[in-house]
C-alpha cells in the first residue's frame, strides 16, 4: 500500500486507514483480529482508535492484538483525549431494551488530556503513540493551555506527531497558529464537501495534513440504501437510523447512481470508487475507513489498486457538487 507523507512533517501513514470503532460492538475479537493482520499484510499502517469508542472496547481489543499479531513497529497508532464515553446502564431484567446512544463529555484541561493520555499508553501496552488528536473543540479550556499540553506530550516523547478531531476551521487554524498541530481529521466525501470551502484552506496555510473520516457517508455511498435499509444496516440502527436516514436525500441518489454506473464501468465496487475519489483528492494523506468484517475489509482494500480515470473523476465532481 502506498504511504504518504502528512502535511508538512515527516510523518508517513498508509493512505488507507483502518478504523476500530466498531470493535467491541459490531466487530468481536475474532474479527478484529482477522482485519488487523489482513491491513498489514496489504501494507497499511495507521491504524485509529479512541478510549471513547465502544465505551473502551476498541482500545481493549486492540491492546490484545499488538504484539501477538501484528509488530507495534509496524504501525502507526493513532489515538486521541478529550472525550470521555458516558454510558447509560441497560436496565437489569428478563427483557432488555436497546440500549441508548453513547453520548460524551468534553474535557480538553490538560489534566484529563495527560491523564487519559497515560491511560491508553498503558492500555495498549507501549511507550508512545505515534499521533494524538485533541478529539473536541472545548470552549471551557483556554486555547493557550492545550497548545502547552501539546507541545508536553510531543516533548515528553509519548506522542511523536499532534492532531485534532472534531475542529472546524477557525478553531484548528487557532490551534495550529499557537502549537505543534501536524494533522487533522475531519469527515469528507462526495456527500461531505463543505470541508473544501474553509477547511482545506486553513489546514493547508498551516500545514497541516488531512485524514479524511466518513468516506462512506455511513454507507451510503457502497449503494446498500439503493432498494431500501437493510435489516444489519446502520440505517435499521435506532441509534443511527436518524442520521443515516436524513442524508438520503435526492442528491445523494444522484451520488449513489453516479457511483454504481462508474463501478459496473470499471468493474468494481461503488464503495471502491467512492474511496479512490477521496484518496486522490489534493491535500489527502489518507482516510480513515471502518469494516464490520473481514469480507468489508477486503472490500475497503481493493480501492487501492483501483485507478479512477480522469472523466469518472470529473463526473463525480459534477454530480456531487453543492449547488445552493
Amino acid at each position: 500500500m502506498e504511504q504518504r507523507t502528512v502535511g508538512r512533517s515527516g510523518l508517513r501513514v498508509s493512505r488507507i486507514g483502518l478504523a476500530t470503532h466498531t470493535w467491541g460492538t459490531h466487530t468481536d475479537t475474532d474479527d478484529a483480529a482477522g482485519q488487523l493482520v489482513a491491513f498489514a499484510e496489504a501494507g497499511g499502517t495507521l491504524v485509529d482508535t479512541s478510549p471513547a469508542y465502544a465505551g473502551g472496547a476498541a482500545q481493549r481489543i486492540l491492546a490484545e492484538l499488538l504484539g501477538d499479531l501484528v509488530s507495534r513497529d509496524d504501525l502507526v497508532l493513532s489515538g486521541c483525549a478529550g472525550v470521555a464515553p458516558r454510558i447509560t446502564p441497560a436496565p437489569v431484567g428478563p427483557t432488555v431494551p436497546t440500549p441508548e446512544p453513547v453520548r460524551a463529555a468534553v474535557d480538553t484541561s490538560r489534566r484529563a488530556l495527560l491523564r487519559q493520555l497515560d491511560r491508553t499508553l498503558l492500555e495498549l501496552g507501549t511507550d508512545y503513540l505515534d499521533i494524538w488528536h485533541v478529539a473536541a473543540w472545548d470552549p471551557a479550556t483556554p486555547l493557550d493551555e492545550v497548545a502547552a499540553t501539546l507541545e508536553f506530550a510531543v516533548r515528553s516523547g509519548k506522542v511523536r506527531y499532534a492532531g485534532v478531531r472534531g475542529f472546524n476551521a477557525w478553531q484548528v487554524a487557532s490551534l495550529a497558529a499557537v502549537a505543534p498541530v501536524t494533522v487533522a481529521q475531519t469527515p469528507y466525501s462526495l456527500l461531505a464537501r463543505d470541508t473544501e470551502t474553509d477547511f482545506m484552506p486553513a489546514t493547508r496555510h498551516h500545514g497541516v495534513g488531512l485524514i479524511a473520516t466518513a468516506p462512506l457517508a455511513g454507507g451510503i455511498l457502497t449503494g446498500k440504501y439503493r432498494d431500501g435499509v437493510p435489516a444489519d444496516s446502520r440505517g435499521a440502527d435506532e441509534a443511527t437510523a436518524a442520521e443515516i436516514r436524513h442524508r438520503l436525500d435526492d442528491r445523494a441518489t444522484r451520488v449513489v447512481d453516479a457511483l454504481v454506473t462508474a463501478a459496473d464501468g470499471l468493474a468494481t465496487s461503488p464503495l471502491a470508487v467512492a474511496l479512490a475519489w477521496i484518496r486522490d483528492r489534493p491535500g489527502i494523506a489518507s482516510m480513515i475507513v471502518g469494516a464490520r468484517d473481514i469480507g468489508q475489509l477486503t472490500g475497503v482494500l481493493a480501492a487501492e489498486t483501483l485507478e479512477l480515470p480522469r472523466a469518472i473523476a470529473a463526473a463525480l465532481d459534477d454530480v456531487s457538487a453543492r449547488t445552493e
